[in-house]
């Protein structure tokens, strides 16, 4: 078996290649090309052996390279950052790296400590297609957030009226509003004819509520500067217009993400856990991915999200550190589950509730929930039997009963 070592980058990236032996072969560099991609092809065709013969070190699992590498038939191991890290700080007395030294300290990492690292298996195009739509409706999240705030801001400093006019901000009615009537004068000079004619034209409610969003936008409020308004009068109608196609977009998107949810083998398993929803479900099961060999323990899922902490001990000294080194994406996931299940789920309210007074933020107790969680979810995802509320409790208390 040949270890390959490859430290990415955008332009290019550098390879290091070692033999059976440990002793280094070739070093090459090639570009993020198609041509490039075949000259780490033709480097290993000088070897004489077939792609299933090459163990590759890399990483990053979400770049063209990689996909190359599966498609041709390597063998690929995916080593974190921090983990690179933590062998350069044990093999060299400083932090000096260059690309040609990173990809030697990979390739060395496999022939020395292949069986501490899994090798990267790619999931089934529908759970890919799942992540890849979680991802976006997040891009999307982020970039409305972005926008709302703004939006928020210039409302609040010269048209406080249209913020609670038609409750959420974001909601298409208020946007179109916004796009309509941009000014709180432009809007003050409705009829309540016009007003209750586009109410109907955007289907929105019943005719006393119309009467309390007319009162409301009439309400005598303090006058702005004429100057600020007429600067801020285009802004407030761009950035409305800007987050309208945002908007229906990601109920487009969440509409698409159920339906290839629905065709997941596993599907069953994620929507049984409380306060999932429609989001946090798919995400979940994509992260968590097809192949049950992946996390042989709770604690190799629970190590990735970071939601377990780093215990160090030497002598008489033990210090519990946050952990710094995981998948962050998944980590987010996970933590905005346990918050959404403290809603639906009564042992995790109460195992919150028991854990905040000992924990420095709320952040803080969420992640321990997050780590219970993981735990509980690894079992019924590698039992395949949907997540029971009443089992689990049962469970516990079996384990809490002191023994005779």
């Amino acid at each position: 078996m040949f270890k390959f070592g490859i430290d990415w980058s955008e332009q290019h990236h550098n390879l290091c290649i070692r033999n059976s032996k440990g002793a280094i072969v070739s070093q090459v560099e090639f570009k993020h090309t198609l041509e490039g991609f075949q000259r780490f092809d033709d480097e290993r065709r000088k070897l004489g052996v077939p792609p299933s013969d090459c163990l590759v070190a890399i990483e990053t699992a979400y770049n063209l390279l990689v996909d190359f590498l599966l498609d041709r038939g390597y063998l690929v191991y995916l080593i974190s950052p921090q983990a690179t890290k933590g062998y350069r700080n044990r093999l060299r007395s400083t932090d000096a790296h260059t690309d040609d030294t990173d990809a030697a300290l990979l390739s060395s990492i496999l022939h020395t400590d292949l069986d501490s690292h899994r090798r990267l298996q790619p999931n089934s195009a529908l759970t890919q297609q799942i992540l890849a739509q979680v991802r976006f409706i997040d891009l999307l999240r982020r970039s409305i957030q972005r926008q709302t705030n703004q939006l928020r801001a210039v409302l609040f400093r010269v048209y406080p009226q249209a913020l609670g006019l038609f409750g959420k901000l974001t909601a298409q009615i208020n946007l179109h509003f916004l796009m309509a009537y941009p000014t709180a004068q432009e809007a003050q000079g409705l009829t309540r004819a016009a007003f209750e004619a586009f109410c109907r034209e955007h289907r929105y409610g019943r005719a006393n509520l119309i009467s309390r969003r007319y009162a409301h936008l009439m309400e005598p409020a303090p006058e702005a500067n004429p100057i600020a308004v007429a600067a801020y009068r285009d802004q407030i109608r761009i950035l409305a217009e800007l987050l309208l196609p945002q908007v229906l977009r990601r109920t487009e998107a969440l509409s698409s993400l159920a339906q290839l949810f629905s065709q997941h083998p596993d599907a069953f398993l994620f929507d049984s856990l409380p306060g999932a929803g429609e989001l946090l479900a798919p995400a979940l099961l994509a992260k968590f991915g097809d192949h049950r060999d992946r996390f042989p323990t709770p604690g190799s899922v629970q190590a990735l999200a970071g939601t377990c902490p780093v215990t160090k001990k030497s002598g008489k000294r033990k210090v519990v550190l946050f952990r710094r080194g995981c998948d962050r994406e998944f980590r987010r996931i996970v933590q905005q589950f346990a918050k959404a299940s403290v809603q639906q789920s009564g042992w995790a309210l109460a195992y919150w509730r028991d854990v905040r007074p000992r924990c420095r933020s709320d952040s803080d107790a969420y992640r321990r929930l997050a780590n219970r969680w993981l735990a509980i979810i690894w079992k019924i995802w590698q039992d395949g039997k949907a997540y029971d509320e009443s089992y689990h409790i049962q469970q516990r208390a079996q384990r809490r009963r002191p023994r005779s």
